[in-house]
């Protein structure tokens, strides 16, 4: 399995704005094209202006065929626009990573 684990920083007073642009707008394309995130969650201490959310593959090339599907369909982009137009968003770390192999869940 591969893990895309991404973590989103945005500018201060701003993540509730985002969150509620990415639920009506980005979440139903990405996971029609992605499917259910492992995790999608908020930072509760630390960064409170991060998030990160925790999608999963078969392996890399189930990863790049269900992402090009979702980078072709126009409401995909619909919301990138939206999104880059309000500004919210400051930064993002993208890790691919794979289970340790003594970890067997």
């Amino acid at each position: 399995m591969l893990y895309d684990v991404r973590t989103y920083t945005c500018k201060p007073g701003t993540i509730k704005k985002h969150l509620a642009l990415y639920e009506s707008l980005g979440f139903p394309v990405q996971s029609k094209h992605l499917g259910q995130p492992l995790l999608y969650a908020v930072t509760e201490t630390g960064n409170v202006n991060s998030f990160l959310h925790i999608w999963v593959y078969l392996d890399a090339a189930d990863r790049a065929a269900r992402r090009a599907a979702m980078q072709a369909d126009p409401a995909w982009h619909a919301y990138q626009e939206k999104s880059g137009e309000a500004g919210y968003l400051i930064s993002q770390e993208n890790r691919l990573m794979t289970q340790a192999p003594f970890f067997k869940p």
